[in-house]
């Protein structure tokens, strides 16, 4: 290259960076010539003093000089356990200058969701769910965006971002296709690892190109740089050792120029031997060294300011270091003539930003390390003091009270303890750990140990529940956990062994601390939290007159509280499944309602007895032939979890369950929907998970009653619809769906070895549900002409059970399965009797395939035709299909 400096009012980092700014031109041309189209994202990395900072200094004033509006933010190193910090960085321009009312209004409903992490809003009494509050900054940063184009986001160091802000990033990344902004994100390679690491390696995917990685400068561009700052005179040999001195870091060329230039050094051969002690006083322990130099209150100034990591200010400083408000001005601008600070850029300060930063990261970084260990701990004490004295709170504190050295400080535990509350409430669980898990090395008394060790598994129920198990099982093994908050740390435990697919085990541990209670409150509750975890278990055979007890129990209880309400819906969700009689199951089900409504402490919101409870409740109804119940059910639990914020596992199963109820209407088209939503939300909670497979088989059933195989096969092939199966009860009864999607594309000995492992599954479980499970009809048909005996037997047997059930749906299906083993007019009386069932039924893609079935065999075109309606209707292009096909063919 040669020696061409860059444009004129860029920076002297900007030396070799050509490309990198015509991409950044382009991108900045392209979000101002269209606001319809979007412009997307550029990545840059580097290694530090490599010039990303000043090539996103570059980015700010190119952008405004074409009247863009620009928001960036920072990440730093001291820093990353401050949750939601960059963001908030980043979004202070538009929201200072919004008015409380006018934030209101243009958030909408997602004022009350993102603004306590935004910390423009009070959080709310519930805690918050995380995605939920990463899906409201999404939504948020999106309707602001439309409001400032065009806009252009620049986010620094985005290695040392907080987790919160990295998983916000990644997800508005996804979300850039349709919107008209340009972000420019700046990092450096490695630096993080686990979930910061995965959320910046998302943020990279979503950029749709190679990440940018910057390179160090050539001997030439160095040459130039050298020249350019010391003078033409700069001969080659001193230019050459310049470059070898510094390897090319930009930074590290620049910062050493500046000592050429403040010693008054000859740029010439002569005088290279001094460059290598004129650049290691630029770093590391030369930086130090020069510090140092400055006497010893600049150095305590300067440590300050690092403990503060950001918003220095020269008072803030001062009460820190204990100084005179004269020595703490003296002690700044020797600082700043040092190169050490320096006062923010006033394009990129914030509304919150202090007097002053440091020159680079690299300094702050050398600063702060050089502090020795026992004075730094009892700086960020001091700070700790200082943040809750101005009355910003325990969390604003946390940063600093997480570095202060464990004393055996009970009010420090309660500060770390109310901390992680403030975190839990604004949606922030990893910072809340971080505050737990520090309380617990203080440690705490011996009275308040198992608490903290029972707060911190509540904080990571929702993100580690391996981790939450070991945290509850060590509180509840220790003196101090005692009444109610021991009985709702066994439910939590239980609750966490269910998601960690260990549900054998927390039945076990649930029945195990029910036997250590006398008869009460407590001892109802932790039975009725056995029975829920039993009832939902699919792995082996219930003990032995488990339905009996349950029956018996339920049968005394009148619904006066919770623990009596549950077991009503326990009760009714067991003979549900048993297949006992429909009317008897529905009548258990309304006892446990006040005045036909979800009685209080048992909302979907309530953490008393968990989503799964709930859930019971509505499948209950579903395949009581109650459908308009359980879509209410499911449809508040919707509306709940939307308003509420929480975007994570409820509202996937809140989608999935309300796709079964469409799904049992025989609404396909609005099934579909809801449950590729709920598949969706599903994958981002992780596979492998009980809703994960609600919602895959779900889909998976919805396809084939639509007709589209090759896509229900699809979506089983890529979401793992596969034994072996979870330990749950999947509704859909999943061997059932699998056995059905194997049949319908041609793997007819496949499909019925899952369907005997249904059936299997349903003999050991002591009876089956039809309609809950229906293999026993699939598989009819399968051996109907292999094995016409057996089918005959299945047939009967179907029918046999569905009578004991009583609904129109099970008596007209089981007349269906058996009208199809049948011929002439016996098959046609069969058929009819089905459409009859059917008719009465509340499942309209059941009675549309009754219909055309029956149109079939009595060659009827009117009944087709009615069939043809329905399914069209219902979104069964398959069964119109075959209406069309029938129709055809008795025209001919």
């Amino acid at each position: 290259m040669t020696e061409v400096p860059p444009a004129a009012g860029a920076s002297a980092s900007l030396w070799e960076r050509d490309e990198e700014v015509a991409a950044v031109v382009q991108a900045i041309d392209a979000l101002c010539a269209d606001r319809s189209s979007s412009v997307g994202l550029l990545v840059f990395r580097g290694e530090a003093g490599l010039g990303k900072t000043a090539l996103l200094a570059e980015t700010r004033r190119l952008a405004e000089e074409r009247g863009c509006m620009v928001w960036s933010a920072r990440g730093g190193e001291t820093l990353r356990s401050v949750p939601f910090n960059v963001v908030r960085q980043l979004l202070q321009p538009a929201l200072v200058s919004l008015l409380p009312e006018e934030a209101r209004e243009y958030l909408g409903d997602w004022y009350d969701i993102a603004g306590p992490a935004l910390g423009i809003a009070d959080p709310g009494e519930r805690r918050a769910d995380p995605q939920g509050v990463c899906d409201g900054l999404v939504a948020a940063v999106r309707r602001l965006a439309k409001r400032d184009w065009p806009l252009v986001l620049l986010v620094d160091d985005a290695h040392w971002a907080d987790q919160e802000t990295l998983r916000w990033l990644a997800a508005f990344a996804e979300r850039l296709h349709d919107l008209s902004v340009l972000v420019v994100v700046a990092r450096r390679p490695g630096e993080v690892t686990g979930e910061s690491a995965r959320h910046l390696d998302a943020v990279a995917a979503a950029a749709g190109r190679p990440a940018t990685t910057l390179s160090a400068l050539t001997p030439d561009a160095t040459a130039g740089l050298t020249r350019a700052t010391v003078g033409r005179h700069a001969d080659d040999p001193f230019c050459r050792e310049v470059w070898a001195v510094t390897g090319g870091n930009p930074y590290e060329t620049v910062e050493l120029l500046a000592k050429v230039q403040d010693s008054e050094l000859e740029p010439v051969e002569s005088s290279a031997g001094e460059l290598r002690a004129l650049n290691r006083s630029a770093r590391g322990g030369g930086l130090v060294a020069r510090l140092e130099g400055l006497g010893i209150d600049a150095t305590r100034f300067a440590w300050a300011a690092a403990i503060l990591g950001t918003g220095i200010s020269v008072g803030l400083v001062a009460r820190l270091t204990t100084m005179r408000p004269e020595q703490a001005v003296r002690c700044a601008e020797l600082l700043c003539t040092a190169r050490i600070l320096t006062a923010p850029d006033p394009a990129g300060a914030q509304a919150d930003d202090g007097d002053l930063e440091f020159v680079h990261p690299l300094i702050a970084t050398a600063v702060y390390n050089s502090i020795p260990d026992a004075l730094r701990t009892a700086m960020h004490g001091i700070a700790a003091q200082i943040v809750t004295d101005s009355g910003r709170g325990a969390a604003a504190a946390s940063r600093h009270l997480l570095q202060v050295h464990p004393d055996d400080d009970a009010e420090l535990v309660e500060q770390l303890r109310e901390a992680a509350r403030e975190h839990l409430a604004v949606g922030a669980p990893d910072a809340a750990r971080r505050c737990l898990e520090r309380a617990l090395k203080e440690p705490p008394r011996p009275d308040v140990h198992a608490r903290v060790l029972y707060e911190l598994g509540c904080a990571t129920l929702l993100t580690a529940p391996a981790r939450t198990i070991d945290h509850l099982q060590t509180a509840l093994a220790l003196p101090g956990l005692d009444g109610p908050a021991r009985v709702d740390a066994v439910f939590r435990l239980s609750q966490a062994l269910l998601h960690n697919d260990q549900l054998e085990q927390a039945v076990r541990t649930v029945e195990a601390e029910a036997a250590r209670h006398e008869e009460g409150p407590a001892r109802l509750r932790l039975r009725a939290v056995q029975y829920m975890w039993e009832g939902i278990y699919a792995g082996e055979a219930p003990a032995p007159g488990r339905s009996e007890r349950l029956a018996e129990l339920a049968h005394t209880c009148t619904g006066r509280d919770n623990s009596e309400r549950a077991l009503l819906i326990l009760r009714g969700f067991d003979a549900m499944t048993h297949g006992e009689n429909a009317e008897e199951v529905v009548e258990v089900c309304d006892r446990a309602l006040v005045n036909g409504r979800l009685a209080p402490g048992l909302g979907w919101t309530d953490t008393e007895w968990g989503i799964e409870l709930l859930m019971m409740l509505g499948s209950s109804y579903a395949y009581a032939d109650r459908l308009d119940r359980a879509e209410n059910l499911f449809a508040e639990a919707l509306r709940t979890y939307t308003t509420a914020g929480w975007s994570g596992g409820h509202l996937a199963l809140a989608n999935a369950f309300l796709g079964l109820a469409f799904r049992r209407q025989g609404r396909l088209k609005d099934a579909e929907t809801v449950l590729r939503e709920s598949l969706r939300l599903a994958e981002r909670v992780g596979r492998g998970l009980p809703l994960y497979w609600s919602a895959t088989c779900g889909l998976v059933d919805t396809l084939l009653a639509r007709g589209h195989v090759q896509q229900a096969w699809t979506i089983a092939e890529q979401y793992g619809f596969t034994p072996p199966y979870p330990s749950t009860i999947v509704l859909p009864d999943t061997r059932s769906v699998r056995g059905r999607l194997l049949l319908a594309v041609g793997r007819t000995e496949d499909g019925i070895n899952e369907l005997e492992g249904a059936e299997k599954a349903a003999a050991a479980r002591g009876g089956h549900n039809p309609v809950l499970a229906p293999w026993t009809i699939d598989l009819a048909g399968a051996l109907a002409t292999q094995d016409p005996t057996r089918a005959a037997r299945l047939a009967a047997d179907a029918r046999r059970q569905a009578e004991r059930f009583g609904t129109d749906t099970a008596i007209g299906e089981a007349l269906r399965c058996a009208a199809r083993l049948e011929t002439g007019q016996r098959k046609v009386r069969l058929a009819a009797q089905a459409v009859t069932y059917l008719e009465a039924s509340p499942c309209q893609y059941e009675h549309a395939a009754a219909r055309i079935e029956y149109g079939l065999a009595a060659r009827s075109t009117t009944e087709l035709n009615r069939g043809l309606t329905l399914a069209r209707s219902c979104g069964a292009d398959g069964l119109a299909r075959q209406a069309r096909e029938g129709l055809a063919e008795l025209e001919a």
